[in-house]
């Protein structure tokens, strides 16, 4: 029963006739049992504040036991109530659209221009593009504060979600899936009358689905767990994010208790897209990444 999967195998690291060898047998069960403990560690801390959610504050501080005294899932209602998170979650959700519509359209646009179009010069471009990975991101937020400051885009969406239309990692995903696909197909736009940009959007993006599902993934994490960014620019305007509202809960008169239960509400969405799209996640980052 346990060993079945392999049994139709003829390629991987493990294929069906390794099955004859004790080894091989011995090393499965290694991998298995080290991954358990792998996920068992990950999703703790997890597990624990969905425990410690239904806990009241007194419970909380004063019982060390991982386990609730009962399971009452309308204290839940009652935070999110109290502290408004419908309104952070508009909030969250508003920011995030404009996040991917920039990311997607912007980031995919320089990738074009770099894999397709290379226009004099583009080399250096794509180095740059590539050296900036290795800079920190928080590094720059000083002088990106800065210069949203002098612009007057400050206290809206709009400096946020124009960051994340200059993100270098879905560039070079971009980059990479742009260029394994056939120029004939581009060559006959352009005899069919397309410009450029019409190449862009009617060609390239319609068949750009499984990259752009990647794109909109990763933007849709990094956008609702980002917290210093759109803290220096919503805080004190009414945007205020799922993220800022956790730190105002946790200098609040909310309890130690709401926190957590705050927090559990806020990995809720990235937590269900994950489990939604981790496979196209996965496939869609190698297609990326990789080049025939």
């Amino acid at each position: 029963m346990f060993y079945r999967s392999y049994s139709e195998k003829k390629d991987g690291a493990i294929r069906s006739f390794d099955l004859h060898s004790f080894h091989v047998k011995l090393l499965i069960i290694c991998i298995l049992l080290l991954c358990t403990a792998i996920v068992v560690i990950c999703l703790f801390p997890t597990v624990w504040v969905f425990l410690a959610s239904f806990k009241d504050i007194r419970e909380f501080r004063r019982e060390v036991t991982i386990f609730p005294s009962k399971f009452d899932f309308s204290v839940f209602v009652k935070t999110w109530n109290d502290l408004k998170f419908v309104k952070y979650y508009v909030n969250s959700l508003i920011m995030v659209i404009g996040c991917v519509i920039c990311s997607v359209v912007f980031n995919g646009l320089i990738a074009y221009s770099l894999a397709l179009l290379k226009p004099k010069g583009h080399k250096i471009i794509t180095g740059l593009v590539m050296w900036s990975l290795l800079i920190p991101s928080t590094t720059s937020v000083v002088a990106l504060f800065v210069n949203v400051n002098r612009l007057g885009l400050s206290r809206s969406f709009i400096p946020i979600w124009l960051s994340y239309g200059a993100n270098a990692f879905i560039v070079v995903l971009y980059k990479q899936f742009f260029e394994r696909m056939p120029s004939d197909l581009f060559e006959a736009a352009k005899l069919d009358g397309c410009n450029v940009l019409q190449v862009f959007m009617k060609i390239l993006l319609p068949l750009s689905t499984p990259i752009i599902s990647v794109a909109t993934i990763f933007t849709v994490t990094a956008a609702w767990s980002d917290f210093l960014f759109p803290f220096l620019i919503l805080n004190g305007t009414g945007k205020e994010t799922v993220m800022i509202a956790i730190f105002s809960f946790r200098t609040s008169n909310a309890t130690d208790v709401e926190v957590l239960r705050a927090i559990l509400f806020s990995i809720i969405p990235p937590t269900i897209l994950f489990l939604i799209f981790q496979k196209q996640i996965t496939d869609g980052a190698a297609a990326g990444a990789l080049k025939e």
